[in-house]
């Protein structure tokens, strides 16, 4: 399974007037993930079933994502990827799926994302990353499993996503 990661854009800063879990992406957040999504689209990179947390701005990042790929009907919400989620429940959750995903993309927050990052090729979260808004992994996994089972094929910031954008297309 090649697990890939993507974590969502620029959104408006917290504040008392709009709670954590509905807090939009920017108008340059969403340019720059639409870059990142041009840029897996010239890339050819597909997915069988990408996987969001619920919250506005990762859903957000995920329907860029899928409408730069034409991907709509593979995405799905997902309660365990929110930033105090379980990566047990979620390693659960995709070895159940039959047929199982060859290529699946997560979208989610920090520090969610490194630590599952940090936990598949490690085996614990002690790993420290500096996984950006729109920053991109890939993780190659042959049996997954919650603990040292997956090897990091990149971690890219999203400036290198856009600049691979722009010299692809």
């Amino acid at each position: 399974m090649n697990l890939y990661l993507l974590r969502h854009g620029i959104a408006v800063d917290p504040g008392a007037s709009v709670k954590d879990a509905e807090r939009p992406l920017t108008p340059r957040g969403r340019r720059r993930l639409a870059q990142i999504a041009g840029a897996m689209r010239a890339l050819r990179i597909s997915y069988d079933l990408i996987l969001a947390s619920p919250y506005v701005r990762a859903r957000q990042t995920a329907e860029i994502t899928v409408r730069a790929l034409k991907l709509r009907k593979k995405l799905e919400s997902f309660e365990a990827l929110t930033p105090g989620g379980n990566p047990q429940a979620l390693i659960q959750h995709l070895n159940g799926l039959r047929p199982r995903p060859k290529n699946v993309l997560l979208v989610g927050h920090e520090p969610y994302l490194s630590k599952l990052v940090a936990l598949l090729t490690s085996g614990n979260t002690n790993m420290e990353m500096d996984f950006k808004k729109g920053g991109f992994c890939k993780l190659e996994i042959e049996t997954l499993r919650c603990g040292r089972c997956a090897t990091l094929v990149c971690l890219l910031a999203p400036r290198q996503m856009a600049l691979m954008s722009k010299r692809v297309a």
